[in-house]
């Protein structure tokens, strides 16, 4: 692998103009596509096998006029303080404000009056109308949905209270600020780093490459693939990250074979060969630990990991290719003189640096430290046991929406239940036995405790079909609601059993049950597979048992503590004004499983990069110990910056209007946080200084069947390539004894 990489690098460098000009043909041929492609769709949740996706299924071909695909919006009205909204002012404000939201789309199908349809609450005061339209809520342009908010601020020009809900008001506005915010603050750590401009400047460029090729290509896949609207958010979040971590540890690397004495483009070589080996290892983690979020079977989670998986491959690539061809063009500016001019100085005894003062204090007590760091991991982990899942609806939304005071507005002049109605399908090919199903379901549902009301049979013109609404007592989120969903579909199998009729039960609170019975169930196949495989990738890279075991390990005790955070801010409201979380609730379902897969990928990168040059030093001749310090010492500051940066991109997405979002990018940041420093820089030197030359055995039987990838650059080090220039008195090509730059 170090070979052939070092070859890459050396015709990246000497043929930068061709390879810089494929890149660009690159983006330029996927921006053309995407430029006329229909854009990311919507991000309705659908769930393949479930019991809720088969009656949503079944609504969608039996009840076809209904158009489930098309945008609905629900207008609430509430009458003034003290006032009735049949009373003839509110009632005439009411019907035009309703008319007015009739003409606010030509694509408005119906718009339902609450009076005739009976929804006006007990107390007289608040109504509600139910709009449909004939397009899906992505086909709605800008017109609507601005006719719809004039329509509504008409009615409150009347004095009435007028909120909605619905996929058909105006989605947040796209908002890159969340991206520039992460990216700004990666180009004042790497400036910082590097102290110059052309350096700093160079990741930050591959990034935005990779991440304009990753974006461009799910852009233009996203029609044929029916790509949904988080897809491209997440391969972003990671794009930016990984792409700017993989070009900081090929320059860093750069800079410092320019020292060792190698001219510019065998430096650029050797850094793709030895830097570039640990970057495709780390990317494969990356990329496996995503892809393996295709074994939940769920279309949104696997749409999102396989284009992040996409994105991390691309930034492997851009890394791999265009920074040495770039590192052509900047020449003496990246910093190779820097260095030299330093090397004098930092080559004599001082004062050692941070790096060395901590890892001298890890290797003093290893098995304190050790315990120290598992302990305090396991205590923020605690909150986790308590970790509630759910789907985000109106209820989690910022109180200041209009979503949200719609919500309200039902839940208290309707009752909690509500706006989590079950919907309860009957089905049977007999017309006969779907209505004597239909009834004594109805009849059996009227007996049950948990309904606060239950809708007559409503049949399809075929007489096959039924639906019933159950609108529960309780709220969507309860227990007591939870409890309902069951007890209906305990009720469904004593039907069927009696007129063979088949009943399902779908609705929001039916699929969050299914959500997390679903997640429950994948959850132990996806961890066997993502880091079995991972496991069996790091023993060809370290060439040992137990290092790649105890780093499945460190990744357990990172994850379970980046959820407790999350249970702790966003479940419990803990420091929940620091990052602008207006509502608590329960952790959106898809979170843990997504959040196992990508910081599992990104844990897998800092042992690769640190453990790495650990192996270097020890299969150059260095025992365990000496081995151990110095490649803490050569890798421990540039894990560090990249590390950092990695927070910073993440915790730009804290700022982000969606709760998804929002979440994903504190829970990754605060995850990266916790590898980084306390696993891989505290527990795992703590653990191979236990371990001693234990750590880097290898069974015999597998070492023979085993490939040699030579990630460590070995047969680099056997010989002076041509084109070498090694400075007067400075140390020759020796691996063993590279410039740690950053010190």
């Amino acid at each position: 692998m170090a070979t052939f990489l070092h070859r890459v690098g050396r015709f990246a460098f000497r043929r930068r103009r061709l390879v810089v000009l494929l890149w660009a043909l690159v983006l330029g041929a996927l921006g053309a596509v995407a430029v006329g492609g229909p854009g990311p769709t919507g991000s309705a949740i659908t769930l393949p096998g479930t019991e809720a996706q088969r009656a949503m299924d079944l609504l969608a071909e039996k009840f076809p006029a209904a158009n489930a695909d098309g945008a609905t919006a629900r207008v609430v009205l509430r009458a003034p303080d003290g006032e009735k909204i049949g009373e003839a002012g509110n009632r005439n404000a009411l019907a035009a404000t309703l008319a007015g939201v009739e003409k606010s789309s030509p694509d408005i199908a119906q718009v339902t009056d609450p009076f005739a349809a009976k929804a006006v609450s007990a107390d007289g005061t608040t109504a509600y109308a139910q709009v449909t339209y004939t397009a899906a809520d992505t086909e709605l342009t800008g017109g609507d949905h601005l006719g719809l908010e004039r329509a509504l601020e008409s009615g409150r020009d009347h004095g009435l209270i007028v909120e909605a809900s619905g996929n058909a008001l105006a989605p947040p506005g796209a908002s890159h600020t969340a991206e520039a915010v992460g990216f700004a603050l990666a180009a004042v750590i790497l400036f910082l780093t590097f102290g110059s401009l052309v350096a700093a400047g160079l990741p930050l460029l591959t990034a935005v490459v990779g991440v304009g090729v990753s974006l461009t290509a799910i852009t233009a896949l996203s029609g044929p693939l029916d790509l949904d609207s988080n897809t491209s958010a997440l391969a972003t979040m990671l794009g930016i990250a990984v792409g700017i971590d993989y070009a900081l540890f090929i320059v860093s690397r750069y800079r410092t074979e320019r020292v060792e004495g190698y001219d510019a483009r065998e430096a650029a070589a050797r850094a793709n060969g030895t830097a570039g080996s640990a970057v495709v290892f780390a990317g494969l983690t990356v990329v496996i630990a995503l892809a393996g979020l295709a074994v939940v079977n769920l279309p949104i989670l696997t749409s999102m990991g396989l284009a992040a998986a996409g994105a991390v491959a691309v930034a492997v690539l851009v890394a791999t290719t265009l920074v040495p061809a770039l590192l052509g063009f900047a020449g003496e500016r990246i910093g190779g003189r820097r260095p030299r001019r330093r090397f004098a100085a930092t080559a004599r005894p001082g004062r050692p640096g941070p790096g060395q003062r901590w890892i001298s204090c890890v290797m003093r007590r290893p098995a304190t430290v050790l315990l120290l760091a598992v302990a305090a991991l396991g205590v923020i982990a605690l909150p986790a046991t308590k970790l509630e899942l759910g789907l985000p609806d109106d209820g989690s939304k910022a109180t200041s929406s209009t979503q949200r005071k719609a919500y309200d507005m039902l839940s208290q002049s309707f009752g909690p239940g509500f706006n989590g109605p079950l919907t309860v399908t009957v089905d049977h090919h007999d017309p006969t036995a779907a209505r004597e199903g239909a009834k004594a379901l109805g009849s059996a549902l009227a007996g049950l405790p948990g309904p606060a009301a239950v809708t007559p049979a409503t049949f399809n013109e075929a007489g096959d079909t039924a639906i019933i609404t159950v609108v529960p007592k309780s709220a969507p989120d309860s227990d007591a609601t939870k409890s309902l969903v069951d007890d209906i579909r305990s009720l469904a199998g004593d039907i069927e059993s009696q007129t063979g009729a088949r009943s399902l039960v779908t609705g929001t609170t039916a699929l969050n049950l299914d959500v997390s019975d679903k997640f429950s169930a994948a959850i132990l196949p996806y961890l066997a597979l993502v880091v079995g495989l991972a496991v069996l990738l790091l023993i060809l890279v370290f060439r040992s048992i137990l290092v790649p075991v105890k780093a499945a390990l460190g990744f357990l005790l990172s994850v379970l503590a980046s959820l407790g955070a999350l249970v702790a801010v966003f479940q419990w409201g803990w420091l929940k004004d620091l990052v602008g979380l207006e509502q608590t609730g329960p952790v959106m379902s898809l979170m843990p499983i997504l959040m196992v897969g990508i910081v599992f990928g990104l844990a897998m990168d800092y042992q690769v990069f640190l453990v790495t040059r650990m192996r270097e030093a020890y299969v150059h001749g260095a025992d365990a110990r000496t081995a151990i310090e110095s490649g803490f010492r050569h890798s421990s500051t540039v894990v560090t910056v990249a590390a950092l940066i990695m927070i910073a991109v993440f915790a730009g997405f804290v700022g982000s209007a969606d709760s998804m979002i929002k979440s994903l990018g504190f829970g990754l940041a605060i995850a990266v946080a916790l590898d980084a420093f306390v696993v891989r820089m505290t527990i795992v030197p703590a653990a191979l200084a236990l371990l001693g030359r234990r750590a880097w055995s290898l069974p015999g039987w597998i070492d023979r069947i085993l490939p040699n990838v030579d990630i460590e650059g070995e047969k680099l080090s056997r010989h002076t390539p041509p084109g070498t220039v090694t400075l007067p008195g400075t140390p020759g090509p020796d691996l063993t004894s590279t410039l740690d730059t950053f010190r």
